[in-house]
């Protein structure tokens, strides 16, 4: 059973999404505007947050930014906005995944636990000496999942955090966006590269001394992204 708290601000969709989810067994709060859904997270300490983006009052944008200000609990965005600025913009404020609605429960179940398995502690499967590495001032704990910079502790969201152990893995290895929907996102189909755009810029931002000139996460131009070389 997982925590879920639900934010979306229509009666008929907040009922029909709430009732899927209990009966998957889940358990659910389910409020209609931002403010509520800010005041719901300490008490109710939900696992996992499904986040409408058109709310009345604080805009779904400035809850999920506010969130992230405080908490890296995973965050997915269920919005009838499908545009490509609407679902980059969603991103780039910190969620981790974005379904645009009518959405099934089926589709929903599977986006959270895709997302839930991302903050999943790992089995140790590479030997000891393997489970916790350090490039640069990088410092990157694959079994605790703790990555730290200079001997400080980032604070990375569950997408920013699984793509850079993915990538860390494999340094130099150059990875396609599909390759990295698969993997991380556990996409399979084409679309939604901009997932991957938007996680790459913001893990940038928190790992990087130089955000436009990267040395850990690299583009390479015209077939994807590679760890390093280093």
């Amino acid at each position: 059973m997982t925590r879920v708290l639900l934010i979306e601000d229509d009666p008929a969709v907040r009922r029909g999404v709430t009732l899927g989810l209990r009966r998957r067994g889940h358990e659910t709060e389910a409020v209609g505007t931002g403010e509520d859904g800010l005041e719901a997270l300490g008490p109710f300490a939900p696992e996992i947050v499904l986040l409408d983006l058109m709310l009345p009052g604080m805009s779904g944008l400035e809850v999920c930014r506010r969130i992230r200000e405080t908490s890296q609990v995973p965050l997915v965005i269920l919005s009838a906005r499908g545009d490509d600025i609407d679902v980059v913009v969603g991103l780039e404020a910190g969620a981790d995944d974005y379904v645009v609605k009518p959405a099934s429960g089926e589709l929903i179940e599977a986006r959270m636990r895709a997302v839930l398995r991302r903050v999943a502690p790992a089995q140790p499967a590479t030997p000891a000496r393997e489970q916790r590495l350090t490039y640069g001032d990088l410092d990157i704990d694959r079994v605790g999942l703790r990555v730290r910079k200079d001997g400080r502790e980032l604070v990375l969201a569950p997408s920013e955090l699984k793509l850079l152990l993915f990538l860390s893995a494999s340094p130099e290895q150059t990875f396609s966006r599909q390759q990295l929907l698969e993997q991380v996102w556990e996409h399979s189909y084409y679309g939604d590269a901009r997932l991957v755009d938007a996680c790459v810029m913001r893990l940038r931002s928190k790992i990087e001394d130089d955000p436009p000139s990267p040395r850990y996460v690299q583009t390479v131009r015209g077939f994807g992204y590679r760890f390093g070389p280093l």
